[in-house]
This record gives structure tokens, C-alpha cells and sequence, in this order.
């Protein structure tokens, strides 16, 4: 056993000193050095007093090691058929993107089944409560528990065993013995290693809910998307009601995988169709408008591009782009102007995927650049074209993969004109009414 020691931990970054310092070397902030008086690497500390056993690949056994299947096929498929035993994940997302509803509705279909624990240090169990009335949720086997103290969690999954433990949130949870504020860098660091370790000591699954900044990252050190098995992000625009889970991280599926929901009265619906929502309001006869299908994971949908072209009032033209890489638009109005002849240079362009779905693809270049064209010549695309295929910078258009599944797609949906391979002026020809 290690002898005890006091070190100072920043409350801001987490940095670990043997001394006190009035300003942290990693950070930058001062007056953030806090006493940590014991520390303890004691086995026990964390659940167990047995010494590690070394086994052989044959020896392991996984015969009844199956993944919870929540029946909600949006979110099991990206996480490749299920949750995990022993695993613990991360989902984050905006304030009020729908976090908290979509494991509220997790849990009650999961609970019909397999006993399930939702941990919340952010709401009492009367307002949980209302919160499920209003999502008509009314299971009795779901047990609530409202606290923030990490000791009485592990506590209660000892005494239950749950097979599914929800924490909301990560950075709500507190545990006494280090000296920093609930939220801070080591509270959260500290408290995923110990609900990790419950996961990999026993068969709950753990998910947690996590914050993020304002610039989007997840909040608290970049340690706790290493410590965790699967990092989820749920997006969408406020003012939008459909919302999509995107997986970054998984260790056991995935990572290329997205699940379309749709936000109504009672939650998160799953929207098994992402075609038709992203083209439920598409206005055909209007310039700048274009279809393009894009590929996420194993499916393939389809979704509008609008562009609109305007004579600048300055002399360095704005190119704004919501949804797309600003980068790759700029490339591929350099193209239209040297390649197209396309006189963009007093215009500003404004692209805009609709829907609230952001495309990293470069399969959507094709139909970009038709809707900028579009919308600077006001000529309407043909109805029925749905363009994919990625702008070279001398003007060609190369075939992506999976043409066959995109094509399939577009027909389904009555786009039997599909614009590929061939070069951007030609597209452009064939695009427009005469």
C-alpha cells in the first residue's frame, strides 16, 4: 500500500502539483490550486480486493454476454444492435436538444425487460416524474434515483444490480473525498473512473450524459472521451424539430452510423424514412434548389441543397455555408468562376442544407454547385434530377461509392435523372430548363 501524501490539483484543468503555485502551468489561471490531503491506491478504493487474473483467449466465455436491445431501432443501429453489458457510454448534445428525453424513453422501454436505475443530480423525482407523465411514460419497474453524491450511486447499483444505470448528468456528480467543485475537471475525471469501473467490474451498463462549451466540445478534460466506450452526440438546430445521433466513438461497432429522430409532444420519434423529412417542404419550381443523395453509414437519403446568389454591397464578397464545409464551398465557386465561367466574384453565395443535417461528404460538391449556378442564372433545376459527385479542381466530377445504393435511393422517391460523372459545365447543361 502507497503511503499518503497531499498534492495540489487545479480546480480549472485538473493539473497535478506537489506544490502550490499562485498560477497553473497548464491553464493559465490563477488562484485554482486546491490541497488534496490523501490519496489512496488502495485496491479496495475501487470495489475490489482480489488480485487481476490472467486468462487465455480460450478461456474466455461470452455465451450469455448479449446486447440490450432498446427497440428503438434508430439508436440500437448506432450503436451497432445494442447497449453493451459492462460498457459505459458518453452522450452529449446542447441544453435542451433532448438528451434527457430520449434516455427517459430508453429506460422505460428497457425496464419492461431488465431492471433499470436513472440517476439524476440535476432534477428531483417529483419533477422526473412530471417529466414522464408528460411522455407518457408510466412504467413501475423504472427506479428513480435524485442525488449527486457518487458514493450513494454505487451504493444503490450494489444493492440493485441494475442491468442499465443512467446518470444525468456527468457533471452534476460529486464525490467528497477530492477537493474541487462539482463540474470542475477532476470531479468529472474522477467520477467516470469510478462508474467505468463498475461497469467493467460487473454486467450494468453505464451511459452518461455530458455537457458541452460553447464551442461544441464535450465539457471537462478531453480524458473522459478516453475513458469511456462510446461517445454519442445528439444535434440539431433549435428552431428545427428533427434531431440527429451521431456515434464518434465506439469500440465494439461502428462509428459511421447515424440515427434520424423527430421531436414531438411525447419525445423523440424515430424517423425510419430521413428522405422524407429532409424533402417534406421542398418548393420545385424555385431557383437554387437541388437534390443530392448522401450516404451515413449503411443507408443512403436524400436531402435539399439551397443556394442564393446576391450582388455584394462591398468589395470582398461574403460565402456563408450552414450545414457544409465553408472550405469545400470555396473551392468549388473557384471552379464554377475558372472552369464554368461563372461570374461570382461580386456575389455573395449563401448554401444551406436543409433540415439542420451537416454533410461531410464530398459526394454533395455536384449538387452545390448546380444550386449556386441555379441561383445566379434563376433557372430552375429539372424536378426529377438528383445530382452526387465530387468537383475536381479541374472541373471534372468523380464517382463516389456506393452509386448504385444512392441511385436506388432517388428512384425511389421518383428522381430518375441522376447527374454524376461528367464535368461541372456539362452538368450544368444538363441541369437546367431550356
Amino acid at each position: 500500500m502507497a503511503k499518503e501524501k497531499s498534492i495540489f490539483v487545479c480546480d480549472n484543468c485538473g493539473f497535478e502539483s506537489l506544490t502550490w503555485a499562485g498560477k497553473c502551468p497548464a491553464c493559465g489561471e490563477w488562484n485554482t490550486f486546491k490541497q488534496l490531503k490523501k490519496i489512496s491506491t488502495k485496491m479496495s478504493d475501487f470495489g475490489t480486493n482480489a488480485p487481476a487474473q490472467v486468462l487465455s483467449l480460450d478461456q474466455i466465455k461470452i455465451q450469455n454476454f448479449q446486447r440490450l436491445n432498446t427497440t428503438i431501432e434508430e439508436f440500437d443501429r448506432v450503436l451497432g444492435g445494442g447497449i453493451l453489458p459492462s460498457s459505459i457510454v458518453l452522450l452529449a448534445g446542447e441544453p435542451g436538444i433532448g438528451k434527457s428525453t430520449l434516455l427517459l424513453q430508453i429506460a422505460d422501454t428497457l425496464s419492461s425487460k431488465n431492471d433499470v436505475l436513472y440517476v439524476s443530480g440535476e432534477e428531483s423525482a417529483q419533477q422526473l416524474k412530471m417529466r414522464c407523465q408528460r411522455l407518457k411514460i408510466s412504467s413501475k419497474n423504472l427506479k428513480i434515483l435524485s442525488t449527486i453524491q457518487l458514493p450513494a450511486i454505487i451504493e444503490a447499483c450494489e444493492n440493485y444490480n441494475p442491468s442499465l444505470l443512467i446518470v444525468d448528468s456527468i457533471q452534476s456528480i460529486y464525490e467528497s473525498s477530492f477537493p474541487a467543485t462539482a463540474g470542475s475537471p477532476v470531479q468529472i475525471r474522477e467520477c467516470t473512473l469510478r462508474l467505468q469501473n463498475l461497469a467493467k467490474t460487473t454486467s450494468t451498463a453505464v451511459i452518461v450524459v455530458g455537457h458541452i462549451t460553447k464551442e461544441g466540445a464535450i465539457a471537462g478534460p478531453k480524458l473522459l472521451e478516453h475513458i469511456v466506450d462510446v461517445v454519442l452526440y445528439i444535434e440539431g438546430q433549435r428552431f428545427y424539430d428533427s434531431r440527429i445521433l451521431q456515434c464518434i466513438k465506439n469500440r465494439f461497432g461502428p462509428t459511421d452510423e447515424i440515427g434520424v429522430f423527430q421531436m414531438g409532444n411525447l419525445g423523440l420519434v424515430e424517423i425510419k424514412n430521413p428522405s422524407k423529412i429532409f424533402l417534406e417542404h421542398r418548393l420545385k419550381n424555385v431557383a437554387g434548389s437541388t437534390v443530392s443523395a448522401v450516404i451515413e453509414g449503411t443507408r443512403a437519403f436524400l436531402v435539399e441543397i439551397q443556394a442564393l446568389c446576391t450582388a455584394t454591397n462591398f468589395g470582398y464578397p461574403l460565402r456563408r455555408a450552414s450545414g457544409f464545409d465553408l472550405n469545400r464551398l470555396l473551392l468549388i465557386i473557384a471552379v464554377l468562376q475558372k472552369r464554368a465561367g461563372l461570374a461570382l466574384y461580386n456575389q455573395d453565395v449563401f448554401v444551406n442544407v436543409v433540415g439542420g443535417l451537416k454533410i461531410k461528404e464530398p459526394a454533395a460538391d455536384l449538387a452545390v454547385a448546380l444550386a449556386i449556378a441555379s441561383a445566379l442564372k434563376n433557372k430552375v433545376v429539372f424536378p426529377d434530377v438528383c445530382a452526387f459527385g465530387e468537383v475536381g479542381l479541374s472541373g471534372e466530377v468523380r464517382k463516389v461509392v456506393h452509386f448504385e445504393k444512392r441511385a436506388k435511393e432517388a428512384n425511389r422517391l421518383g428522381f430518375n435523372k441522376i447527374l454524376d460523372t461528367r464535368t461541372v459545365l456539362q452538368a450544368i447543361k444538363n441541369a437546367f430548363e431550356s
